[in-house]
């Protein structure tokens, strides 16, 4: 329970807030630093994985932090992924080669585990969701300077300072937050005495990793590797669901799932991390490659998008807050992202740069609706003792279907541009343009010469509408999900 002192209480949410903002602004910063880190650092085959690599992290660790929270303090552990989290930031600003970025990205990503759940669960406790309208003046001074100002800080500091810097800014960011938490969030923790899940833990990671690793195509399927981490996917998947079951505190209760629309709303978190990692991760690659932005004008380029996301977001937050309904909300939320999925096909490589950011608005509106629903779906849906699980639970999703679409989606983008650049230019040369061979930064490619830079944007833009096709499909699905919503009271 909390000690409910006025002020406090809000000044203590702020920096919990500040700890989300961590998470938010890792994933919109760095996605407008990403073609500069592959040119510098080489390698554009390992390009998903810069991404990937932190996503998995992440997935494994979530549902860890969010049942040691519920066990052993919340307040605690959030603050030690936090920590965690920059130390990872400041390993990865000093990363010589791709292999070291990757690595410290994993690690970056076992502390951001820990963060969106962490404050989740804590705010879950603090304010139930009947008041969760009145939060959004605080969640509305964080929000935006991530969505917004993220994309525009990475490309202001890729391209006045240097890339490295996407990472170094987490570490104020970080210590703010852990001043603030210190001081600022009072609970009074009842521990559980339960031995963590780690069988439960180890099986999900295990999954995670497996099924990553085959659709990420590192391997081919039909290979017997391929088939043996399918194998292992599928088995470790079985064990983990036997487990949960009987394991005295699973890291993902299996109770959880006894509520349909608690179900639903994991489904549709798992759409969503997929689209939104896909599209904010690639499409600065259209913006500065086919349109020839700078990191810090391909930022500015998907202002739409962000304002689109952060505009429904809010919106959809203070109307479920206000009237307790929330069911079209979700559903209005996959059918835009539907549509401006497949809005975003009109990308071509002679699209202005105007239409090209305005057409990423509405599949930004669908994306606002979905991720505010599914939050407030999510934690109605449990019981305070779970709400750590909870919350971890739809982290999980969120990050298990970004590091999944990052990587599916990923390699159908890298066999689309060298299949494109085979076409045009040979295999030898679109060998070694498609893996980085040339250390391809934008301005690298501006120097090539007219017909393989011709060539290149093509590939490019090729690659993106593969990704957009992906993105549609999913997105369709969601709106199949949604339409079994039901309108359940929000908890009082």
């Amino acid at each position: 329970m909390a000690d409910r002192k006025p002020g406090s209480i809000y000044f203590g949410v702020f920096g919990l807030m500040l700890g989300m903002f961590l998470a938010m602004l890792d994933g919109m910063i760095v996605g407008t630093a990403l073609p500069m880190i592959v040119g510098d650092l080489g390698g554009l085959e390992h390009f998903s994985w810069v991404v990937t690599a932190y996503l998995l992290a992440t997935s494994a660790t979530t549902p860890l932090w969010g049942k040691l929270g519920d066990m052993y303090g919340r307040k605690g552990a959030f603050m030690a992924a936090i920590t965690l989290f920059m130390i990872g930031s400041a390993l990865a600003g000093l990363a010589a080669n791709m292999g070291q970025l990757i690595a410290f990205r994993a690690v970056q990503g076992l502390g951001a585990g820990g963060l969106m759940v962490g404050a989740l669960s804590i705010v879950g406790v603090l304010v139930p969701p009947g008041e969760s309208g009145r939060l959004q003046s605080i969640t509305g001074a964080i929000t935006p300077i991530a969505f917004v100002g993220g994309p525009l800080l990475g490309g202001l500091l890729t391209e006045r300072l240097d890339w490295r810097w996407t990472f170094y800014v987490n570490l104020p960011v970080g210590l703010i937050a852990l001043l603030i938490i210190g001081i600022g969030v009072k609970l009074r923790t009842e521990r559980i005495k339960a031995s963590v899940d780690y069988l439960g833990a180890t099986l999900l990671t295990t999954a995670i990793v497996a099924l990553t690793l085959v659709a990420a195509g590192t391997v081919a399927w039909t290979s017997p590797q391929g088939l043996v981490l399918s194998f292992v996917a599928v088995a470790a998947l079985a064990g983990f669901v036997y487990a949960e079951r009987r394991a005295a505190e699973p890291v993902i209760p299996p109770r959880l799932f006894g509520d349909r629309d608690f179900t639903l709303a994991q489904i549709l978190t798992f759409v969503f991390g997929a689209v939104v990692f896909t599209v904010t991760n690639y499409l600065p690659q259209y913006m500065q490659f086919v349109q020839g932005a700078s990191p810090t004008a391909s930022g500015m380029l998907l202002l739409p998008l962000m304002f689109g996301m952060l505009a429904t977001q809010l919106t959809a937050g203070h109307l479920i807050g206000r009237t307790g309904r929330y069911r079209v909300y979700p559903i209005l939320g996959a059918v835009a992202m539907a549509a401006g999925s497949l809005l975003l096909l009109l990308l071509d490589v002679d699209t202005g740069a105007i239409l090209a950011s305005a057409l990423t608005l509405v599949v930004g509106l669908g994306l606002g609706l979905l991720i505010q629903s599914t939050i407030l779906i999510t934690i109605n849906g449990a019981a305070p003792r779970d709400m750590g699980a909870a919350s971890g639970t739809v982290t999980l999703m969120r990050t298990v279907g970004g590091s999944l679409g990052i990587a599916v989606f990923g390699a159908v983008y890298s066999g689309r541009v060298e299949g494109v650049l085979t076409d045009r230019l040979g295999p030898a040369a679109a060998h070694r343009l498609a893996t980085g061979g040339e250390r391809l930064t934008p301005a690298v490619l501006q120097s090539l010469p007219g017909p393989v830079r011709e060539a290149f944007r093509t590939a490019v833009t090729g690659g993106m509408h593969a990704l957009l096709i992906g993105c549609a499909i999913l997105s369709l699905l969601a709106v199949v999900a949604a339409l079994f919503l039901r309108e359940t009271p929000l908890r009082e």
